[in-house]
């Protein structure tokens, strides 16, 4: 773990460089996400009922507990390992698609997020240009040929980025807009060194007031279904898990968890009113 002066962080748009190291961050917040979705549905009563009724079967069939056990479930996970989105991440949202990473930085455009820290200790953040090897190939340096459309930018939403002395300490993505004054983070995350230092907060409270500021009145997060971190995290942030408030029961236009096999829910849903 590093000490982070929280005052000296950058919080910006997605550059066109950055998209590696951000695909290489959101691959290792999402490292064994997918695995405890997939242990979560296997404990469900319901599922573990259908196993057991189709281990009876098969126990009459090969004549091997051992084998009417393994079977039904290997067959469920590779079942579930097909059809879970690859994308469900570490705020388990299916969007944007992984290669649509890359299609959420502006070009040259300069984007900043306000740093409220900044104002507190009276220093002005320094953006330092990352350091990067050297190798052979770099003064022939490819150029994607992938054309990024206006469209494609839209759908993929926004990537923001926290950065120190030119290190990427996390990201937060944000999904495109499909409801007017409605934001939804699709995805947090934090290098693990720079985990537990405020990072993640600042990202979030400083993603809000942008977003406060171009009208938006309500922020959504979809957190995994069996992460208590994500879940106590938003819960510090002033975010309210729909179905427990005593706000929110005549509220029709409130997010529905996403549901995976038999429809066990696989996300829960979080909200802040801006």
């Amino acid at each position: 773990m590093v000490r982070v002066e929280l005052d000296q962080v950058v919080m910006r748009r997605m550059r066109e460089e950055d998209i590696d190291m951000v695909k290489s961050l959101i691959q290792e917040g999402c490292e064994g996400t997918e695995n405890r979705l997939i242990l979560h549905i296997l404990t469900r009563p319901l599922c573990l009922f259908i196993l057991a009724v189709l281990s009876s079967i098969l126990r009459c069939i090969l004549h091997s507990f051992i084998m009417a056990l393994a079977i039904p479930v290997f067959l469920l996970i590779v079942f579930l390992k097909i059809t879970m989105p690859r994308a469900t991440g570490v705020l388990g949202s299916s969007r944007p698609y992984w290669d649509y990473v890359g299609s959420s930085y502006r070009g040259q455009q300069e984007e900043i997020l306000q740093n409220p820290y900044c104002r507190i200790s009276s220093k002005t953040p320094v953006t330092k240009k990352q350091r990067r090897k050297i190798g052979p190939k770099d003064n022939e340096e490819e150029k994607s040929t992938e054309k990024i459309t206006p469209e494609r930018e839209e759908a993929a939403g926004q990537v923001w980025v926290a950065e120190s002395e030119g290190e990427i300490m996390g990201c937060v993505c944000l999904e495109s807009q499909k409801r007017a004054n409605i934001r939804r983070i699709c995805r947090l995350v934090i290098g693990s060194w720079y985990r537990r230092e405020g990072v993640g907060r600042l990202l979030v409270q400083s993603l809000e007031q942008r977003q406060r500021e171009t009208g938006a009145c309500r922020v959504y997060a979809h957190v995994p279904y069996p992460s208590k971190v994500g879940e106590a995290f938003f819960r510090k942030l002033g975010y309210q898990q729909v179905g427990e408030g005593t706000d929110d029961g005549g509220d029709e236009d409130l997010e529905s968890p996403e549901r995976g096999f038999l429809g066990h829910p696989l996300t829960k849903v979080f909200y802040k009113n801006l």
